[in-house]
């Protein structure tokens, strides 16, 4: 099993840009404990960090046949990338919303996000914790959708 782990922009400056809001942890911090969690499980996790959103379109693109899930923390592209929804929107497999703050608690801009309309769930708002619960989730949504199959309904 596989899991591709998404970054968008800005999240390569973690531990360094707002460490009040995003914390003190660098990227490759939480990066390697959603991995030590996917490993754990017996699934493979890739990263793919870009400050471009068509590289990020791209990764999710190349995840398509390959990943059985993705996580994506889109970064300020998650209150705005229509084109991100669209790509992630043909992506077959489960995807996890993510954000280490609370959008909902912060400025009105950030209520708003396109990418949740086509995830299967989201994380937000326990900081580093958050990877780690995260892929967790991924693995889990999987787990039962290959027991309940794809796109049954919930009663």
């Amino acid at each position: 099993m596989h899991v591709t782990l998404l970054s968008g922009p800005n999240l390569d400056l973690l531990g360094q840009r707002e460490p009040e809001v995003y914390g003190t942890d660098r990227l490759s911090d939480h990066v390697r404990r959603a991995r030590a969690v996917a490993e754990a499980h017996g699934w493979r996790l890739d990263h793919v960090q870009t400050n471009d959103e068509g590289a990020l379109i791209d990764a999710v693109h190349d995840a398509r046949g390959r990943s059985d899930a993705l996580v994506v923390n889109a970064g300020a592209l998650t209150h705005t990338s229509w084109s991100l929804h669209d790509a992630l929107a043909a992506f077959d497999g489960v995807v996890v919303e993510l954000h280490l703050s609370n959008p909902a608690a912060r400025e009105p801009f950030r209520h708003t996000s396109v990418v949740a309309p086509v995830a299967d769930g989201l994380v937000a708002g326990m900081g580093g914790l958050g990877y780690e619960l995260a892929i967790e989730a991924a693995v889990r949504l999987v787990a039962a959708r290959a027991h309940d199959g794809p796109g049954k309904e919930e009663p």
